[in-house]
């Protein structure tokens, strides 16, 4: 796997929706990662509903995390919403932290 994605992910790992104390790697809504031979970040995520207040804000926060890691020049951030985020998508670790065992 290229190291970029790796980074990517570090640093998606910092990212919070601000009214859930799990960061949205973990949480389940970044559903790819790709760099491409231009250096080019490529992002598809979601939100855990579609009416979500904060959308733009996290969309950019990504958007940033990504473009902080080294030989990243570009970051395309898609949002989609298929399929839907649901709890199954968090990791362990996440769904223990909000009580979802």
């Amino acid at each position: 796997m290229d190291t970029r994605i790796d980074l990517i992910i570090e640093r998606l790992r910092d990212v919070y929706d601000p009214e859930i104390p799990v960061n949205i790697y973990d949480l389940g809504l970044i559903y790819n990662v790709d760099v491409d031979d231009a250096n080019q970040a490529n992002i598809i995520m979601t939100l855990t509903s579609p009416g979500c207040p904060v959308a733009d804000m996290l969309v950019e926060d990504v958007r940033q995390a990504a473009l902080a890691v080294e030989n990243v020049a570009t970051v395309d951030v898609d949002l989609t919403f298929d399929p839907p985020w649901d709890k199954s998508m968090m990791s362990e670790e996440a769904r223990l932290e909000l009580g979802f065992f």
